[in-house]
């Protein structure tokens, strides 16, 4: 029903991997001197790592191969069973297989919308852009670490925060040595950007 998906991604020096309908292309639509994505305001499209898209690819097989033709033969089992107005079994089923199909529904259009940028592609550059992990240093002197991944991949409790969160778009386009200004609940911060990188970014273990 789906294009396979590749185990590995090889993508060329400033090329983004372009995910229409679940088929795979290339589009030269981040040069190799600027390939970050547009302002937040303007992008609708969903840019992902590697990582990230492959997480969500998985969560979708899982759901369509797995889960939820499981739960359609445990609420077929349910409605034979009598009555279904106070069938738990099946009343709970039927509200289950409404939150897959929603979440369904939701993978599909954001890998629909993907495009899948590798960090590692990047080349030697410490300008901040999609994908970069960034060490800085707070005013008083705290060392900090993130990486800024797609929406769907953000987890700031380790480290990852989403390219159109806050401090992603005060460090975005800027450089090592930089520093820039983030408002806070507590007042405007000095961050003092340390050094950039780009690396591989594993994909988050999914939630048990």
């Amino acid at each position: 029903m789906e294009a396979a998906f590749p185990t590995f991604f090889t993508v060329p020096p400033g090329a983004v991997l372009s995910v229409p309908n679940g088929s795979f292309r290339y589009t030269q639509q981040m040069t190799s001197r600027d390939h970050s994505p547009p302002a937040p305001g303007a992008q609708r499209k969903n840019y992902v790592t590697p990582g990230g898209y492959g997480r969500l690819k998985n969560e979708l097989s899982r759901l369509l191969d797995v889960e939820r033709p499981e739960l359609v033969r445990v609420v077929a089992w349910a409605a034979s069973n009598g009555d279904r107005s106070e069938n738990g079994d099946y009343l709970y089923g039927k509200k289950r297989l409404r939150e897959i199909d929603r979440r369904i529904h939701y993978l599909t259009k954001r890998l629909d919308e993907s495009v899948v940028v590798d960090p590692v592609q990047r080349g030697d550059t410490e300008q901040i852009f999609f994908g970069a992990t960034v060490d800085y240093a707070d005013a008083e002197g705290r060392e900090h670490t993130v990486s800024i991944v797609g929406v769907d991949e953000a987890d700031p409790s380790r480290g990852r925060v989403s390219w159109i969160s806050p401090i992603a778009r005060v460090l975005l386009k800027k450089q090592t040595g930089d520093t820039v200004q983030l408002q806070t609940p507590g007042g405007l911060a000095e961050l003092e950007i340390l050094d950039v990188r780009y690396q591989a970014i594993a994909a988050l273990e999914e939630s048990a």
